[in-house]
Parts: structure tokens; sequence; C-alpha cells
């Protein structure tokens, strides 16, 4: 496999980044980067740590960093999860309401930590923090429920003080949207199995409408609303598809339940990834809209767990 570590890869402009993802010769990980400078999207650290969990070590080949951000790769923890040496010496620095290295999430107890440790993040107030707990709870448990996949999770995420905003990158290499997606359904494609997982009420697991009583599918729906709301990005991908939601121009506020009637890009030609990778940029200025949307979120939510906590135990117990 190769990889290149562009100078600038956010989710405006992730396209040219994935575009040149090579995933031939799966058992060697070859990693370049641009000599001068780098930023990018947390989600790009999380594809090429989950892409290198199934690498061994001494297969992973990286440049010899020379720009004057590589310092940035080291802070977020890339080298150290690749077990690669990176040449540098750099001090540690508190990560805490600033950014959350690369991590691995593959029981409920990692979960758990990594909900408490984007909690700093989001410099929000107490119940509309909750609210994006919840969904990023949801998205990740998704994942360790039905992905798949055997290294669970990948995740980081970044605080931006100038835009106030958080940036976020969840990534697998499990089964993928569509064979998820066509236990029940049947795309024809990858980007439609995509579409079919943005719609509320749509799951894998089921046919029913809605969901099953406690699964509703319905956290990507949520954050691709926020970050509607917000005039922010959102971007999801897998197999050849990926959708990404684009900054709204009209000035008028409606959710859409498919995800084709809001402005956006898709493409169905991208090189094959293996799993599914998610990556969201949440403002965190409040206005009255995304308080409001936080809100119903938050309600939606403490019901869905109530729910499910009940069908817990509704279970027959035998003596």
């Amino acid at each position: 496999m190769k990889i290149h570590i562009p100078n600038s890869a956010f989710l405006g402009n992730i396209d040219p980044f994935l575009k040149g993802f090579d995933p031939s010769n799966p058992d060697i990980l070859e990693i370049t980067t641009n000599p001068k400078w780098i930023s990018v999207h947390p989600i790009v650290l999380s594809m090429i740590a989950a892409i290198g969990l199934n690498i061994k070590p001494g297969n992973i080949k990286c440049d010899k960093l020379e720009a004057k951000s590589k310092h940035y790769l080291e802070r977020m923890g890339l080298f150290s999860f690749l077990e690669i040496d990176s040449g540098m010496n750099i001090k540690e620095h508190e990560s805490a309401g600033r950014f959350i290295p690369l991590t691995q999430l593959k029981n409920s107890e990692d979960l758990s930590k990594f909900v408490s440790e984007i909690t700093p993040l989001l410099h929000l107030d107490p119940k509309h923090a909750q609210s994006i707990r919840y969904i990023m709870s949801e998205l990740i448990r998704n994942v360790l429920e039905h992905s798949l996949s055997e290294n669970g999770a990948i995740v980081s995420a970044q605080y931006h003080t100038k835009s106030n905003t958080i940036r976020i990158g969840i990534v697998d290499t499990g089964i993928g949207i569509w064979k998820s997606i066509n236990q029940s359904y049947n795309p024809k494609n990858d980007i439609e199995a995509i579409r079919l997982a943005l719609i509320p009420g749509i799951t894998g697991t089921t046919k029913k409408e809605g969901g099953t009583e406690y699964n509703a599918g319905a956290g990507l729906f949520f954050i691709k609303s926020i970050a509607y709301v917000n005039n922010s990005f959102f971007m999801i991908y897998s197999g050849r598809g990926m959708y990404k939601l684009l900054k709204k121009q009209a000035k008028k506020i409606k959710l859409h339940p498919d995800p084709y009637d809001d402005r956006h890009s898709k493409k169905n030609d991208l090189p094959f990834w293996q799993g599914t990778a998610v990556g969201i940029d949440i403002s965190l200025d409040t206005t009255e809209e995304f308080s409001i949307l936080l809100d119903l979120i938050r309600e939606a939510y403490t019901q869905a767990i109530k729910t499910r906590k009940k069908a817990r135990y509704k279970k027959p117990k035998f003596i």
C-alpha cells in the first residue's frame, strides 16, 4: 500500500488525498510526505494508523520528515502507533482540551474512556456537550458491534482555537458499509449503501422501519445534521464510495432525511477502502439552531438509552 501525506488535507479538499491512496500490495505500507509543510485532518492520521495495524512494523517505510510541522505527526502519536522510529525527540505536551492522539478502541471500556477524554475538547454547555458525547458513543459503538473489525475503531481529534472547531476522525477496517447494509437491503454500489446508511431509521441489522427498538441507525444522520446546522463539513468513505456534505449556501435551515437533498459531492470510483472512514468538523459557536438541535438529540438519545435498558431487562431469565 502507498499513502501520501500532503501539505494540506482537510475535509473540504480531501479528494486528492483519497485519490492518491494505493491499496495494492497490502503487506507493505509506504508513507510519503510533503517536504515543506504538513497540515491535515485527524481522519488522515486515523486512516494511516488503521492501515498500519495490519502490517508488520518492519514492512512500514516512511519518508524522512523534513517539514517544519513534522512535530504534529509525532504529537498525534502516529509513529508510536505504527511502532516505527520518527527520529524525533519531542517533549510531550498536555493534550487535555487540545487534542486526542491516535487511539484504538476495542471494547466498551475503551469507548467510555474516549468519551470522557473528548469532553474537554467540546468547550460547550454541559447538556450540549452531552448530546455530542451521545452521538460519538453511538457511532463508535456501531463500529464495535457491526463492522466486524478485529482492530475495532481508530480515532483521533483536535480542537482548533482560532475557528472554535473540533475535528474528528473515526476509522475502521471492517466489512464496510455495503456489506453491512446488504444484510437487509440491496444497494447497487458503495455510494448507494452510504446513502442508505445516512438515512435515519435504516440500519443493516433489520428491514424494520425505524430500525430495531434500540438501534435506529440515526447516529450518522445526527452527526451530519450537526455539521449541516453549523455550516461545517462531514465526510464518509467506504469501499469505492465517498459522500461529503458541503457548506450550505441557503440561509434557511431544513434537515433532510435523504442526504442527497443536502448540498453535497459524491464519488464511487475511489481506491477501495476496506472498512469505513468518517470525518467530522463541528463548529462550537453556539447559535439558536445549534442549541435547538442539540436539545432534540439529547432527548432522542436519552429515550433510546432508556429503551435499550428496558429491552435488556425484558430478556427472559432462566433459573
